[in-house]
């Protein structure tokens, strides 16, 4: 019997020391970690609907002016070609907006000089102008030829590739 009464010592001993390092793994203290944010899902774009038209209707006009309807003017339209009087001297090349003024290429066998006025004349471009300043090389001259380059200084904003006219007087 003492043999039992061995093995059962050891046994409860060997429990014991197992529930006793139960409660030790239990009573240490665990570390807690921040639980990441979730990512919202992307936002997919609304769908815009079709808005539906709307019908204006007309305002009642009294009698008075209906007998006085104006007659409806067409936008003034400036002609494809320039006039008689002005010849093409050149083109725009580059257009410097803090000084106004305007880079040109004269064509060939033309001349431009203080005095003369001129026609530019663009997609969105059209006024005339007496010429008060050129300069080549930031130095003022009177007259300029094809092969300079030179500045005009000019009175409205001019674009590239604007054709530039020289009206005989």
């Amino acid at each position: 019997m003492a043999t039992k009464t061995r093995a059962k010592a050891k046994r409860k001993k060997t429990t014991v020391t197992k529930t006793a390092r139960r409660r030790k793994t239990v009573r240490k203290t665990r570390t807690i970690r921040k639980k990441s944010a979730k990512r919202a899902p992307p936002r997919r774009a609304a769908r815009t609907k079709a808005k539906p038209t709307v019908k204006v209707a007309a305002k009642p006009r009294p009698v008075s002016q209906r007998e006085q309807a104006e007659p409806v003017k067409p936008p003034p339209s400036r002609p494809a070609q320039p006039t008689a009087a002005e010849q093409r001297i050149g083109v725009v090349t580059h257009y410097y907006s803090h000084l106004s003024v305007v880079a040109m290429q004269l064509e060939p066998g033309t001349t431009l000089r203080v005095g003369d006025v001129i026609h530019i004349r663009g997609h969105t471009t059209d006024f005339t102008q007496k010429i008060e300043s050129l300069e080549v090389n930031h130095a003022p001259v009177t007259e300029v030829a094809p092969n300079d380059d030179f500045g005009l200084k000019v009175i409205e904003h001019a674009r590239e590739h604007d054709i530039v006219y020289k009206v005989r007087s």
